[in-house]
């Protein structure tokens, strides 16, 4: 279980208690608040994320309207595990290019596995703009392809700094999928060979004779022993368990 959902769950538990000391049903809370009644279920057992609106009117009808900012809070932190791309994106995709620049930045050793494309750290410009303009096509990014680019560019500056270390993994169909030009994957392959010479990162392979005890099924990068993110269609999960 992520630690996406085990949080949710638990602040299900926490507004079921809340609802059950202020001696209400999920039926009558439902109807106070003109809800389904299926909604204060699903919350409660945490098969959906409640919003804002929804956490200040339960702790009202729950009689501890004071608490609503309380569990607001509570809300930030589940939704910062858990980032829908289309949300992610609405200002466009520049911040989020910065935004894994500091990340990089305070990592000193950094592994990433990719099954499907080029890690973002290694990609020339033009395979990261046919990468890129999948946010704008896709997830309804607003359109700063030319900054977005420029700003992944600008993140591979943290390859030649000294002190880091990093890994990288992909599968040998990140080298045959067909998502950009051929002269553009051209460009790409050629890079890729140039940065596997350098001493501080590793780079492999995995053929498509080996056998994966693992099915390959997303990419993920893992930062120190701090973190691991993962990319999914349509939203990035973080995640902090050891």
């Amino acid at each position: 279980m992520s630690n996406f959902q085990r949080a949710r769950e638990a602040l299900g538990l926490r507004l079921r208690e809340l609802r059950r000391d202020a001696r209400l049903t999920g039926r009558q809370l439902a109807e106070l608040r003109g809800w389904h009644p299926s909604k204060v279920s699903k919350i409660e057992n945490g098969r959906q994320t409640p919003s804002d609106s929804d956490l200040a009117g339960w702790a009202e009808a729950s009689r501890v309207p004071e608490l609503a900012p309380e569990l607001i809070a509570t809300l930030r932190t589940l939704e910062s595990q858990y980032m829908e791309f289309r949300r992610l994106f609405r200002a466009g995709m520049t911040g989020k290019q910065q935004a894994i620049h500091e990340l990089e930045a305070t990592t000193t050793f950094l592994r990433n596995f990719e099954n499907v494309f080029v890690p973002g750290l290694l990609q020339t410009p033009e395979y990261a703009r046919c990468r890129l303009a999948e946010g704008v096509d896709q997830d309804g990014a607003l359109d700063d392809l030319t900054s977005a680019v420029h700003a992944r560019m600008q993140r591979q500056q943290v390859l030649y700094r000294s002190g880091k270390r990093f890994h990288f993994v992909i599968t040998e169909a990140v080298l045959r999928y067909r998502l950009c030009p051929t002269d553009v994957m051209v460009e790409q392959l050629d890079r890729l060979v140039s940065l596997s010479a350098l001493r501080h990162i590793r780079f492999g392979v995995i053929p498509f004779a080996a056998r994966f005890p693992v099915a390959p099924v997303h990419g993920f990068w893992i930062f120190d022993d701090q973190r691991v993110a993962v990319e999914n269609f349509t939203a990035e999960l973080t995640i902090t368990r050891p």
